[in-house]
């Protein structure tokens, strides 16, 4: 095994974002891009005489070329073995789990989540540490000094390994290992959840539909609700995994995951011929959306009621240590946390915020509204496993996912919430929208806009209260006195323009009007954003790409 040290130029714009370095393909296909970063990612890490990697991907154009390169540079920065998925597929849950699981040095994840795939759409790649968990903003950081002052990089010479045969293949002293990470996931949500009450209820008459986006859950859900809960393989839609994710946006929401909608959504006279539960999850895995018939589940809400029956869970009998969720995510499980008299805790957006929570047990359950919850079963937030929650839960409770939100609605109240992005608008644009935000800040307290009546406002900071790191320039908001608040934030998950995103959530006790459309409910709210941020004059955009 010949080892090499190639020459190359820094390139300047490899900072990593919320969940690592995401770019257009083409970019990453740039002679020595993707070999600078991976070389960045190592030079800052002290990599351990018997140091195993754990990489794969969620399956989108370009990852077999980056994992077989990967493989080959680990090789040659002193690692001694690398396991992969087989095929090279990991979704990220599953890959936090190998790491904890067979106790790693850490892991590269490739993927950009729930963006498109394909030769001229997104590609990403993150570091996550020993514990599973995304790298914190110290290591991240210190990736991009180093990448803007790389002068080389090291990688061995060998054939590529064939990922699909699992087994161990030995190299001069190296390894690569390619396991069956779909069947060592399976195992682990086996040990979480009531499988023999879930696959009675779906035995029962009870259905349900999936849909993995043509994404990387497909063979984790023919896995799990098929072969092992005993599901109709007609209940899985799009599960096979496409290096495109089929030509779609593998974003589980209602405006991307439209074919899943159609099927719940089914018109007024064909409700009841629904399935009774419908779900979906994104390009790798990590997040969720939650359907009832013809009836939608806030992520804020899920991550709420998940809470509030997490003792029906076998892995969460015993009761909750807290809960923590991103700031933009409403305070739902707030009004759960302290009714349980458990701590809950405001953090960023971004999940390696909960990590240091999760490892300092304070924290059980965590979860973000953009369709991510989780808990310390992994260091990732997880899709599969959220859909396993509201399972077992359902399988308990005995009830329709609708009934069951009203129900925790009638005993918290109902926090109406809703998010609207607008995406990919120009950079400048974003930016003169914030700043606008900002420069109001002096006159924003005590004004009044219709109903309500602003109490303060604040561009968001956390000083995270294990490691004592401070993270600044979070999201700016305006607090009302009512409780209820309007949030602009950009987003940091794009590779092109810039996603600006408002979140608007108002608290609603009275039960008579729990039955109202959000965006019905939100409307004097959503035209108060409007008008404080000047955003139509500011990005010429008339309506939001996606609201949720």
């Amino acid at each position: 095994m010949r080892m090499q040290t190639i020459q190359t130029q820094a390139f300047l714009d490899q900072k990593p974002g919320t969940s690592g370095l995401r770019k257009k393909v083409k970019v990453f296909q740039q002679p020595h891009y993707l070999e600078n970063f991976v070389q960045s990612i190592f030079d800052t890490l002290t990599i351990a005489a018997d140091a195993t990697l754990t990489l794969g991907g969620d399956g989108r154009f370009y990852n077999k070329t980056a994992i077989q390169l990967i493989i080959k540079m680990a090789a040659a920065n002193g690692f001694v073995k690398v396991i992969v998925g087989q095929g090279g597929i990991l979704s990220t849950p599953a890959a936090s789990h190998v790491i904890r699981h067979y106790q790693t040095f850490g892991g590269i994840i490739l993927s950009a989540s729930h963006n498109p795939a394909g030769p001229t759409e997104d590609f990403g790649i993150k570091y996550n540490t020993a514990n599973g968990g995304p790298a914190p903003e110290k290591i991240t950081e210190a990736i991009f000094a180093k990448s803007k002052t790389i002068t080389q990089y090291k990688i061995a010479d060998f054939d590529d390994i064939d990922l699909n045969v699992i087994g161990e293949t030995q190299l001069d002293g190296f390894s690569v290992q390619v396991i069956n990470a779909v069947s060592d996931y399976a195992d682990l949500m086996a040990q979480l959840f009531d499988f023999s009450t879930i696959k009675s209820l779906l035995q029962s008459g009870f259905s349900l539909k999936f849909d993995a986006m043509h994404a990387v859950t497909g063979p984790y859900a023919k896995e799990i609700l098929v072969n092992r809960l005993g599901a109709p393989a007609a209940s899985l839609m799009n599960c096979e995994v496409s290096e495109t994710f089929g030509g779609g946006h593998p974003d589980p929401n209602l405006t991307y995951a439209h074919e899943l909608v159609d099927v719940l959504y089914q018109p007024d006279n064909k409700t009841q011929s629904a399935p009774d539960f419908g779900a979906a999850s994104d390009g790798d895995g990590d997040r969720n959306m939650i359907l009832g018939k013809a009836f939608f589940v806030t992520p804020s809400d899920s991550l709420a009621i998940i809470a509030a029956n997490a003792q029906l869970i076998p892995a969460y009998k015993q009761g909750l240590a807290g809960v923590a969720r991103s700031m933009p995510t409403s305070g739902a499980v707030d009004r759960v946390a302290e009714k349980l008299n458990i701590p809950c805790y405001e953090t960023p957006t971004g999940w390696k915020f909960f990590g240091n929570l999760m490892d300092a047990h304070k924290v059980t359950l965590c979860g973000e509204e953009s369709f991510g919850t989780g808990s310390n079963h992994v260091r990732e937030k997880d899709g599969l496993w959220a859909v396993l929650c509201w399972l077992n839960i359902i399988a308990i409770k005995k009830t329709s996912v609708e009934a069951l939100v009203k129900a925790h609605w009638a005993e918290y109240g109902r926090n109406v919430y809703s998010r609207h992005d607008y995406e990919a608008i120009p950079t400048d644009a974003a930016n003169d929208v914030m700043a606008h935000i900002k420069s109001q800040f002096l006159t924003f307290p005590e004004q009044v806009f219709g109903r309500y009546s602003v109490n303060t406002c604040d561009d968001f900071s956390y000083t995270d209260p294990i490691d004592g790191s401070i993270s600044t320039g979070q999201g700016v908001r305006i607090l009302f006195k009512c409780g209820s608040r309007i949030v602009f934030r950009l987003s940091g998950t794009g590779t092109e323009g810039a996603t600006l995103r408002i979140y608007l959530e108002a608290y609603e006790p009275d039960i008579a009007n729990h039955h109202l459309d959000a965006q019905v409910a939100l409307a004097e709210m959503i035209q108060i954003a409007l008008d404080i941020s000047q955003l139509k004059q500011c990005t010429s955009r008339e309506l939001p790409t996606v609201i949720t």
